[in-house]
């Protein structure tokens, strides 16, 4: 064999081979599509679905007429990473008088009897109230049942919803992207999230996608897919204790400081030594690698050194060396907290 004839046999061997490596080492994906012109897809829990057209389009619609938490499952479906887009409309059927905003959304990392699940909704009755707050809960992010709404936006407000132009009686695209612990709800086709959630709370990394409704309406999907993606390597147990080095980025600006914890079953003790005090005690509980820590600090009111004591609070999750979360300190300033745990 000639030097030119190997010299081609291994020049297509070594293609051969980068184009195997270029394919393999790709992300995993794939795709599921629901046009849901019926319900033969759907598992119901707590709700009533049937096949209709609605605006000129196929559609499944729901309607709820019991109290219970539930929704329509969609069958088939592992969901942790990748996207979820479908067509949404809503209709309120209330009387008049009774003011009723709209609940309907989608559920995702969903325990097939609907015990746990994440979940974006959309509220178009709030979206051109005159009062500011009520627009402001147009679109909303909760993990049932141990983060619902209420829960959310007493203790952190704001963070979990945010104002989006809705409307009732109108097909409205939805996209939810979800990478590890991050979400984020897009509204008609806008490159730009509506709702952005660091940090997802539910316990549970992976499970089904289901559609979401409320009582007092007919909530319409169509054409839904899924898209999973390669998930991110995040694990759920991971223990708190040691010592961390952490850094808070706040409106009232940079915070740091150490926190040394002991994790005792769900229960977490420690210290917090830096901006805004030294050997702070710190309490708190771990659920599955989630804490939620407190403690008292020193809060500078003037430029003449005057403190004030003040509550601070973490929230999140740790993943091995690394954690991080939202922050605040209550009536002075809120955030987002990163930490490493230290040698």
């Amino acid at each position: 064999m000639s030097q030119v004839m190997r010299f081609g046999r291994r020049a297509l061997e070594v293609s051969a081979f980068l184009l195997a490596w270029a394919i393999f080492s790709q992300p995993t994906s794939y795709a599921q599509t629901f046009a849901l012109s019926d319900t033969k897809d759907l598992v119901l829990i707590n709700t009533k679905a049937g096949a209709v057209e609605y605006k000129g389009r196929k559609a499944v619609r729901l309607t709820k007429d019991v109290q219970k938490d539930g929704f329509a499952l969609l069958k088939g479906t592992d969901f942790q990473d990748g996207t979820i887009e479908a067509d949404i409309a809503l209709k309120i059927t209330t009387p008049p008088e009774v003011r009723m905003p709209g609940f309907v959304g989608i559920a995702f990392r969903a325990r097939p009897d609907a015990s746990r699940y994440e979940l974006f909704y959309l509220r178009p009755g709030n979206s051109y109230a005159d009062d500011q707050a009520m627009r402001n809960h147009s679109v909303q992010y909760t993990s049932e049942p141990d983060f619902g709404w209420y829960k959310l936006r007493r203790e952190w407000p704001w963070v979990y919803e945010s104002h989006e132009e809705l409307q009732t009686e109108t097909w409205m695209k939805v996209k939810i992207g979800v990478k590890g612990r991050s979400a984020r709800l897009y509204i008609n086709g806008s490159e730009h999230p509506s709702l952005v959630v660091d940090g997802l709370k539910g316990e549970d990394l992976r499970g089904g996608v289901a559609l979401w409704g409320y009582q007092g309406e007919e909530a319409y999907f169509s054409n839904l897919r899924i898209m999973n993606s390669t998930p991110l390597p995040v694990k759920n147990g991971s223990d708190a204790s040691g010592n961390w080095q952490v850094k808070c980025s706040s409106d009232a600006g940079p915070i740091e400081g150490t926190v040394l914890l002991k994790r005792d079953g769900n229960k977490v003790t420690g210290s917090w030594s830096g901006e805004m005090g030294k050997d702070r005690s710190i309490s708190g509980t771990w659920r599955n690698g989630y804490v939620e820590l407190s403690f008292n600090v020193d809060w500078p009111v003037d430029d003449k050194g005057t403190v004030a004591p003040a509550l601070a609070t973490l929230s999140g999750w740790f993943d091995g060396d690394s954690a991080g979360g939202r922050m605040k300190v209550e009536g002075r300033a809120d955030g987002r907290w990163t930490a490493t745990r230290k040698p």
